[in-house]
C-alpha cells in the first residue's frame, strides 16, 4: 500500500502533461485542416518527370 503514495502522483502527472499537450496542439492549431492532410495523402508529388 506505500508503493500507492508513490504511484497515485506518478499518474495525476503524467495525465496532466498530456492534457496539457492536447491542449498545447489545439492551441497551435494541430487539428484545424483535416480534409488538406487527406487530400494531400493521395498528390503524387515525387514521380519522375
Amino acid at each position: 500500500m506505500d508503493v500507492l503514495i508513490y504511484l497515485v502522483p506518478i499518474a495525476l502527472s503524467l495525465g496532466l502533461t498530456g492534457l496539457a499537450a492536447f491542449m498545447w496542439s489545439l492551441r497551435n492549431g494541430q487539428y484545424d485542416d483535416i480534409q488538406g492532410a487527406a487530400v494531400r495523402v493521395l498528390s503524387d508529388d515525387d514521380l519522375p518527370s
